[in-house]
């Protein structure tokens, strides 16, 4: 734990995990977005990684849910009560002055789901809030200059969603949000497996088939890995053996989308822009990017080079703490909450 008066905290509020930045410290808090409460009094019981260890294994009064989906609040009550428990596990109970908290969300979320995000994380115990586009704490995070008038283009993949956007001059010119992201991909595996196998596995082993054999380009790996699962013919346990090759297969449908929205991107880029990003390449952060063989693909259908930031995944968390260094230039477009 770590005592203060006060601090500038960023937070990048995601889908799978929380990312928590202090100004001074770096990512001092990383854990995924899940509360095990009770059913009946509605008690939390854990949150973050213990609570995720209880997914589809808890009993009948207790349930562990992901308060976010899609990188917007899909329940308001549970995520206030989770940035109450994360915030005060980062400064304490005692504070004398409450934080300053800079939060991330996805471009072109609507006004009420703006409004949400603000009001819970005021509600958690911030003393201002601001909120910043993915994106651009993406950019600032991966070390981009976005204050000059050069192109930049960030491609976030996210658990709930992948923006997509080009900045110049501290801010979006272009950018577009799809609502496909990792567990889109960790979906798709599931899909198949239960299609082609007729076993139904669950999302922790989706996700773990996805970061250890998954790819985004065959050519790039030949792996392969024994998962358990149910088998629904027989309703026995089942093991079988997935390779590289079908985890392409299985994803290719959200992998094409992401696609076609980085296409969809560049198409609404500025001339001028578009030759700057043809040099200077695409960054990609978020955990998704690290799918591998997904730059690759990516660089090969854009003919464009496509670097995969340094720390992908801190990236948001890094840059939204940042920016709080960086209000007197930013505050014009940030979204900001004072009770």
């Amino acid at each position: 734990m770590f005592g203060f008066l006060a601090a500038d905290i960023g937070i990048d509020l995601g889908t799978a995990s929380v990312l928590v930045y202090v100004k001074g410290k770096g990512v001092v808090l990383q854990e995924p977005s899940v509360v095990a409460i009770e059913k009946d009094t509605q008690k939390i019981l854990a949150v973050g990684e213990e609570a995720r260890r209880m997914i589809g294994r808890t009993p009948g009064n207790i349930t562990a849910v992901r308060p976010l989906k899609d990188g917007v609040i899909a329940d308001y009550d549970v995520t206030e009560m989770m940035l109450k428990y994360f915030i005060g596990k980062i400064c304490g109970k005692r504070l004398l002055l409450r934080p300053r908290i800079m939060v991330c969300i996805p471009t072109g979320v609507t006004t009420v789901e703006k409004r949400a995000v603000l009001e819970a994380t005021q509600s958690a115990g911030a003393r201002k809030v601001y909120l910043i586009e993915e994106p651009v704490a993406a950019a600032i995070g991966a070390g981009l200059d976005i204050s000059k008038p050069y192109g930049n283009m960030v491609v976030d993949i996210g658990g709930g969603t992948t923006d997509v956007a080009v900045l110049s001059l501290g801010n979006i010119v272009y950018s577009q949000s799809i609502r496909v992201a990792g567990d889109k991909f960790d979906e798709a595996l599931v899909r198949y497996i239960r299609k082609e196998y007729n076993i139904m596995i669950g999302e922790r082993t989706a996700e773990e088939l996805k970061i250890n054999v998954g790819t985004a380009f065959p050519k790039e790996r030949s792996e392969s890995m024994e998962i358990r699962g149910r088998n629904l013919v027989t309703g026995l346990p089942k093991n079988i053996i997935i390779t590289s090759e079908e985890t392409y297969k299985a994803m290719e449908e959200p992998i094409q989308a992401v696609i076609d929205c980085i296409f969809h991107v560049l198409e609404n880029t500025p001339p001028e822009l578009s030759a700057d990003i043809s040099e200077r390449g695409i960054v990609m952060t978020g955990g998704g990017s690290l799918l591998n063989g997904l730059d690759k693909l990516i660089s090969e259908r854009t003919q464009i080079p496509v670097h995969v930031a340094e720390d992908a995944i801190s990236c948001v968390a890094v840059g939204t703490g940042k920016a709080l260094e960086h209000l007197d230039k930013l505050e014009p477009s940030l979204i900001t909450y004072k009770k």
